[in-house]
């Protein structure tokens, strides 16, 4: 292993790693091996209870699978969800498969994010021509704690999926370094535009070029000097002030597809995921907080670049509380290091590196606000490749300057492989329980309102409700006018058979003033229930029908519908609204309704139709049974 070697000429002995093409398959099997190997225990997790339903399970488009309406609706969504088109097409097509299977929606960003390891190695190989150390970079990417968010969470199929994109864009790009044209110029364009209708978060990207354009391809190049690492057959483009506009004006029609990308995302997505029709978290802080916050989060994505420990799933926003020595600290240290960046710039892979992790996090460093949160490990997904190029090829010079011996070095590597791994190990083992990963979500943050609500919510699921009540005291709390935060302590009434105290909650849900309307609909429906359970039918058609005009296609109102018509002998009518509540979104105790409903109306064969639908979805039958008989004896 030397990584001071320039490419190497293919060899006609028998060693396998003495032939380019021979050890480069070897080398991509090793890498994706050891990532799915890695990363297996992630396709044994569930669902996560935040952002997957409205990406997934309560989805009723990517429910329904592949057809012609779905791929129509993924380039139409609607405005409270985000425009990414291709990544709601991987979901349906997920969905086509897998149904509501849980693995396989996991394998698929396994499988993504390895792809992503394997096309990485494979770029940064073509263009500097360095093998050892190429693969150094794309094994920290795959094997980096900080990147188990991007991978473990099917919701963050967009980060994976747009990384992707983005490496195509990369590797298209520098085919048409070596040899410029319309077509391949095209090609660079559609693989970017698919990047971007898969999360904006690549909207760096023309920025990114020019960095590459330095270095390693050379087609910028002042000092005439051979870039560092450059490959030989890519061509130089003229020094000179000229050269670096006409690579500026080159990327003009690359920065409006940035720019169209960046406004749809500023304007679409904020309803989906928010319980409060104006968010009253980070977007309204001062501008000087947000810098600071900024200033923060670049130092802790740095300490945790080398140090990738205590990551949690949400760090909240500190807001007024945030802390100016830190930012100040930090600041100074962030223009510390670009200054000796800028001093030593003749490094040309540490000056790209450094201007790499700097520009490619801007956009979701907390300046522009993006969510209600300070930072998130998966924002460093793409970043981070320039710290990695940093360490791949600053520890190659040091090795070569200090002539470190070749013992020394492989166990070197062999450690920091190990350590990886280990904390890789741990990192994923989180992510195979909600109640396990809020828990330890919740010990390593203060006064973090969604691990409290969600975990709350995921003792729920589990049964467990006793222990849920101080979790949604807690985040009420830290709260308290949250009408999110005040549905949950409804619904926990509600489960408890405290109806009265349910009503009352779900009734400032729907009169609040800035409910979302996701919220009131859902406020509705549960509404409808507590009603239907002390038996005042009139009130609970109300709120039912409340909850179809806020949502048309809403499964639970249906339902609910139903049990009244079968309640009033409408098995007709009950027969419609159960079979409408599971079109939208099927389920076991929806597909028990209809079954029922089926037989007392003699439809017998539709009727086992319907049971071994909900068979086929549910893991414990007779449970599903008893909820089914509970909601019609109320």
């Amino acid at each position: 292993m030397d990584w001071t070697e320039q490419r190497s000429s293919p060899a006609a002995g028998s060693d396998i790693f003495d032939a380019p093409q021979k050890r480069r398959l070897v080398l991509c099997l090793l890498l994706a091996l050891a990532t799915l190997a890695l990363y297996s225990p992630v396709t044994r997790a569930p669902f996560l209870n935040y952002d997957d339903p409205v990406y997934v399970t309560n989805n009723p488009q990517v429910r329904a699978g592949l057809s012609w309406n779905t791929i129509v609706w993924t380039f139409r969504t609607p405005k409270d969800l985000d425009w990414h088109p291709m990544t709601w097409l991987s979901y349906a097509i997920d969905s086509q498969i897998f149904g509501q299977n849980s693995a396989g929606y996991h394998t698929t960003n396994l499988l993504l994010h390895t792809v992503n390891a394997l096309l990485l190695f494979l770029i940064l190989e073509s263009a500097t021509g360095f093998v050892w150390r190429s693969l150094a970079v794309a094994t920290l990417f795959a094997l980096h704690p900080l990147n188990v968010e991007s991978v473990a969470w099917i919701a963050e199929r967009k980060n994976v999926l747009s990384m992707f994109f983005f490496l195509v864009a990369l590797a298209a790009y520098g085919w048409y370094a070596r040899r410029p044209s319309v077509a391949r110029y095209l090609a660079v364009t559609l693989a970017y535009a698919l990047a971007l209708m898969s999360k904006a978060q690549v909207i760096t990207f023309p920025f990114a070029l020019l960095l590459l354009d330095y270095w390693p391809l050379g087609r910028l190049d002042f000092s005439r000097a051979p870039a560092e690492g450059a490959v030989a057959n890519v061509s130089v483009a003229p020094a000179g002030g000229s050269s670096l506009w006409r690579l500026v004006a080159e990327k003009v029609p690359w920065l409006a597809l940035s720019i169209v990308s960046a406004v749809i995302a500023r304007t679409t997505g904020a309803q989906a995921f928010s319980y409060t029709v104006e968010s009253d978290v980070p977007a309204k802080f001062p501008l000087w907080i947000r810098v600071a916050t900024a200033a923060i989060g670049y130092g802790k994505y740095l300490e945790k670049a080398f140090w990738p420990a205590n990551l949690a799933l949400v760090y909240p926003h500190p807001g007024y509380a945030t802390s100016i020595r830190a930012a100040v600290i930090s600041a100074v240290a962030i223009v510390g290091i670009t200054a000796l960046v800028l001093v030593f710039r003749q490094r040309r892979s540490l000056f790209v590196g450094w201007f790499w992790f700097l520009g490619t996090l801007a956009p979701m460093s907390g300046i522009v606000t993006i969510g209600p949160h300070s930072m998130a490990d998966r924002y460093a997904y793409i970043p981070l490749l320039g710290i990695f190029v940093i360490l791949a090829w600053g520890a190659a010079d040091l090795i070569k300057r200090w002539q470190i011996p070749i013992g020394v070095t492989a166990t070197a590597a062999a450690l920091i492989l190990l350590a990886l791994g280990t904390a890789l190990h741990r990192q994923v083992g989180f992510w195979g329980d909600n109640v396990a990963l809020w828990s330890h979500t919740l010990d390593l943050t203060e006064r973090n309102f969604n691990a409290e609500e969600d975990l709350a919510l995921a003792l729920i699921d589990r049964g467990r409700v006793q222990e849920a009540l101080p979790h949604l005291q807690r985040a009420r709390f830290l709260r308290p006018d949250d009408p999110a935060a005040i549905a949950n302590l409804a619904t926990y009434d509600q489960m408890r058979g405290n109806y009265q105290a349910a009503l009352e909650g779900y009734a400032q849900v729907v009169h609040f003033p800035n409910s979302a309307p996701s919220l009131r609909t859902t406020a509705y429906a549960n509404s409808g229930y507590a009603h239907l359970s002390l038996q005042q039918y009139v009130n609970a058609r109300q709120d039912f029908e409340n909850a179809l005009r806020l949502q048309p296609a809403n499964s639970a109102a249906y339902r609910g519908l139903g049990l009244l018509a079968q309640r009033a002998g409408d098995l007709a009518e009950a027969t419609k609204d159960y079979q409408r509540s599971v079109d939208l979104q099927p389920s076991p105790v929806g597909y028990l309704l209809l079954a029922q409903a089926l037989e007392l109306n003699h439809h017998d064969e539709a009727a086992h139709t319907a049971v071994s639908q909900a068979a086929r979805m549910t893991q414990d039958f007779n449970d599903d049974l008893t909820v089914m008989k509970q909601l019609l004896a109320e």
